[in-house]
C-alpha cells in the first residue's frame, strides 16, 4: 500500500501525464479489494472524480475506469457520490469517447447497483438515463453491456417508479428486449 499515496499526489498534483499514468495505475490497483479501501483511505477518489471532470480525454478514461473499480465497494459508492462524482460519469457517458463511454457506463451501473436508491435517484437527476438508453441502444458491445445493466439497476425496487417511467420515456425498453 505505500505506492498508492504518491500515485494519489500525483493524479492530483502531477503533470499532465503523470495524472494520466497515476490514474491508470490507481485503476489497476482498484481491481483488488483490499486497494479499493487503501485508495479510498489515501484521499483517491476525489482527485479521480476531478479528472474525470477536467482532465484530458486519457485522464478521464483512466479516471473513469478507475473510479468503476472503486464503485464495487460500498462505502466507495458513498464516497464517490459525495465526492460530485456521479454527474461527471453521466456527462462521459453521454458524450466521451468510447472508452471513456464505456468506463463512465460501468461506473454508473455499480454506482446504482449496491447502493440503493439514493445513488439511483442522484444518477437520474443527474441526467444520466437517456445517454444510458442511448449506449444501450447504438453502443458497442461493451458500452451495451454496462449501460443494460446500470438501467436495470435504475429501475429495481418498489421505490424505482419514476426511473422506470423515466427510462420507457427515453425508449428504454426496446433496446433492452
Amino acid at each position: 500500500a505505500g505506492g498508492i499515496a504518491p500515485l494519489v499526489a500525483l493524479a492530483r498534483d502531477g503533470t499532465e501525464a503523470q495524472k494520466e499514468n497515476a490514474a491508470g495505475a490507481l485503476r489497476n490497483l482498484a481491481a483488488s479489494d483490499a486497494n479499493k479501501v487503501a485508495i479510498a483511505e489515501a484521499g483517491g477518489i476525489a482527485p479521480l472524480v476531478a479528472l474525470a471532470r477536467g482532465g484530458s480525454d486519457g485522464q478521464k478514461e483512466e479516471a473513469a475506469g478507475a473510479l468503476w473499480n472503486l464503485a464495487v465497494n460500498a462505502d466507495n459508492q458513498v464516497a464517490i457520490a459525495k465526492a460530485g462524482g456521479i454527474a461527471p460519469l453521466v456527462a462521459l457517458a453521454r458524450g466521451g469517447s468510447d472508452g471513456q463511454k464505456e468506463e463512465a457506463a460501468g461506473a454508473l451501473y455499480f454506482l446504482a447497483r449496491y447502493s440503493g436508491e439514493e445513488n439511483q435517484a442522484a444518477i437520474a437527476r443527474a441526467g444520466g438515463i437517456a445517454p444510458l438508453v442511448a449506449l444501450a441502444r447504438g453502443g458497442t458491445d461493451g458500452q451495451k453491456e454496462q449501460a443494460a445493466g446500470a438501467l436495470a439497476e435504475l429501475a429495481a425496487g418498489s421505490l424505482n417508479d419514476d426511473n422506470k417511467v423515466a427510462i420507457a420515456r427515453a425508449g428504454g425498453i426496446a433496446p433492452l428486449v
